[in-house]
């Protein structure tokens, strides 16, 4: 069975020094598809992994994947590089951590957004639907047209669970809200085509739209472009992506990986690392919203007192938010 890891191991930056030698640690990450720089979720894990080499000195190993095959070979060269503790990036490396954290019982193994249930494995998984709900709310309150776009990547349950609790928000402030939903497609390729995304975000716009929310990799700048060429709203995710196009980025959700991954290197620097699962929501500050210098004139007070309020009735328990993979559906 998983053990559930307690929160303090998720947010605490531990002070003391290192118990483990530097010499004798050698960090590793296998990015997915789509690439170190997708100014998204891949991007956040380089930028954890980055903040632990320059606080520690300490040089990774890295691989970009580029096509799925490349997954088991690429943690595979990990461990015979000496990796002793691997991060493996994306659901779609879950499979591949399957096979090579068994053979290497030794090794540590991290895997970002599945569950892999073996003694050598941390498992990280979000609460995405509470991250979206409150970009939901945000996007309702601004729309002036009554409606409201969701672009999502892949389409799988992850990305269903986005878009669902985007919904739940929207509707939470205006029960009439239009929610117009795509998928870019059902292969990995839809982590990566810009230009499908500017499509599909236009197509949005043209039916009365003026916020679109992407939740799809690489395939999101392509909205918000989109958004930008239109005059209207996008919103960003994973990473703070208001810096894109500044004014017409509303906000972005936080989905916190990059904290993730520094703690997975940190952790097992000081030999703190532990096997299990770590289930990070808003109470675990594993997921939020970004608000700055990009966007703090678009996003008003009302709006943000609104949005703190659902956030405490969230943590609390007194507001449910649905998600998608548990109810195999977005019914509120």
């Amino acid at each position: 069975m998983n053990k559930i890891i307690g929160t303090a191991a998720v947010t605490a930056i531990l002070a003391a020094g290192p118990a483990l030698a530097q010499e004798d640690f050698i960090p590793a990450v296998v990015f997915d598809m789509g690439g170190k720089f997708d100014r998204s979720f891949n991007e956040g894990i380089y930028n954890g992994i980055e903040r632990f080499r320059e606080e520690t000195g300490i040089e990774y190993l890295e691989f970009e994947v580029t096509n799925e095959a490349q997954r088991e070979q690429a943690l595979r060269r990990m461990v015979r590089n000496g990796a002793s503790q691997i991060i493996a990036v994306g659901f779609g490396q879950a499979p591949a951590v399957e096979v090579i954290a068994a053979e290497n019982p030794d090794v540590n193994f991290t895997i970002i957004d599945s569950v892999v249930d073996l003694p050598n494995v941390r498992s990280v998984i979000f609460k995405e639907q509470e991250g979206s709900f409150l970009v939901g709310m945000i996007a309702a309150m601004r729309s002036e047209t009554g409606a409201v776009g969701f672009v999502g990547g892949m389409d799988i349950p992850l990305i269903r669970a986005f878009g669902c609790g985007f919904e739940q928000g929207a509707r939470h402030v205006d029960p009439e809200v239009e929610v117009y939903q795509n998928m870019t497609g059902t292969t990995p390729a839809a982590w990566n085509d810009p230009s499908r995304g500017a499509e599909l975000a236009r197509s949005q716009f043209d039916r009365g739209a003026d916020v679109v929310f992407a939740a799809a990799g690489g395939t999101g700048l392509g909205v918000y472009q989109a958004a930008a060429d239109s005059g209207q709203f996008a919103i960003g995710v994973d990473s703070n992506q208001n810096f894109l196009h500044p004014g017409t980025m509303l906000t972005s959700m936080l989905k916190r990986v990059d904290v993730a991954a520094y703690n997975a290197f940190q952790d097992a620097l000081n030999e703190e690392w532990e096997p299990g699962v770590l289930n990070l929501g808003l109470a675990e500050s594993g997921v939020g919203w970004a608000l700055d210098e990009f966007n703090e004139d678009l996003v008003t007070d009302d709006m943000r007192a609104a949005v703190a309020e659902a956030e405490e009735m969230i943590v609390s328990g007194e507001l449910e938010v649905v998600d998608y993979r548990a109810a195999n559906a977005c019914t509120y």
